[in-house]
């Protein structure tokens, strides 16, 4: 199994950033995508971004393209979510995820949280206003 720990949440103001990371440990060497994703309160959860584990491919929300880089170290096993420019609606419980059967389409990773079915506990990103 795999185990994904999520880090690095907390509370800023708007135009604020943080990186939050996702550390994965267990049988992590056949997975090709990681991706990361957002739930606020009373709304569904809501893909972020996504990388190709092997070729570094990305793909993002466009509620986030041009503020949010998501990023791997593969020594680490850990894939990162820089996230610039903040806004309140930003604020949400941040998950990464992976799946053995998720693999890349026309070279992205998808963002649908149905397919993935390893789940870090998540970390909770506020921005205020």
């Amino acid at each position: 199994q795999v185990r994904l720990v999520e880090s690095g949440g907390g509370s800023v103001q708007a135009g604020g950033s943080l990186r939050l990371s996702c550390e994965t440990s267990g049988k992590t060497y056949s997975r090709d995508c990681v991706a990361w994703f957002r739930q606020a309160p009373g709304k569904e959860r809501e893909g972020v971004a996504s990388i190709t584990t092997r070729r570094n491919s990305t793909n993002y929300a466009d509620s986030v393209k041009g503020r949010f880089t998501i990023s791997q170290d593969n020594a680490k096993n850990t894939v990162y979510l820089q996230m610039n420019n903040l806004k309140p609606e930003d604020t949400a419980v941040y998950y990464c995820a992976t799946d053995f059967d998720v693999t890349p389409t026309l070279g992205r990773c998808p963002v649908i949280s149905r397919l993935y079915n390893n789940w870090g506990q998540g970390t909770q990103v506020t921005v205020s206003s």
